[in-house]
């Protein structure tokens, strides 16, 4: 026979389990609710749409090697003093208004980049670990899907500061045909916060 303490276990990790469900759904509600249609509007302004067809030309002809090549370029200069494709990226106007957009949420965003058409970064808030994201699920479920996309991603605990994070990736479109995609990387505790207080 079962013993009443394995009962008890089994039924408590059960009733954990159903209220981590329960949390994320109530969290990417929240996110849903919220932030998505916000995001969607920032993310077709004319800098961002400009910055994705000039990417998008730039790139258009460039295979798998040479992307390979670029990605191995980035992660290089990560190492390095001398960065000329990071800074390229970095010091582009659409990283520049990326950024503002970061400052201005006041935590509520902690990470954003957009990727074009190969899923190469055509500007980010802040350097990444990789240049090509196209092998990645915010790429391949939202510019791969369709223009009206979106993935939001399980929460994460970030180690460093102890708060819960989800990426928000969506396509992004132009007159109806897919451009490039953004991710959007959000404080979930810092959301939950807000909400609890009645400022979302």
């Amino acid at each position: 026979m079962l013993s009443l303490r394995f009962l008890a276990r089994a039924a408590a990790a059960s009733l954990s389990l159903l209220l981590s469900a329960g949390t994320a759904a109530a969290d990417e509600w929240l996110i849903r609710d919220y932030l998505v249609d916000e995001i969607r509007q920032w993310s077709n302004s004319p800098v961002v749409l400009l910055t994705l067809e000039a990417s998008n030309q730039r790139y258009a002809g460039l295979d798998q090697a040479g992307i390979d090549a670029l990605d191995a370029q980035w992660r290089a200069e990560r190492e390095v003093e001398d960065q000329p494709l990071v800074t390229a990226v970095l010091s582009s106007p659409l990283s520049s208004y990326l950024t503002k957009i970061q400052a201005r949420s006041r935590g509520l965003y902690t990470e954003i980049f957009v990727m074009d058409a190969r899923g190469l970064n055509a500007g980010q808030s802040a350097i990444t670990s990789d240049f090509w994201q196209g092998d990645e699920d915010k790429w391949l479920k939202t510019f791969q899907v369709g223009p009206d996309a979106l993935f939001i991603d399980a929460i994460e605990v970030n180690e460093d500061t102890g708060t819960e994070n989800a990426q928000v990736n969506l396509s992004i479109a132009q007159d109806g045909k897919v451009v490039g995609a953004i991710t959007v990387e959000i404080n979930v505790t810092e959301l939950r916060r807000r909400h609890a207080a009645g400022k979302v």
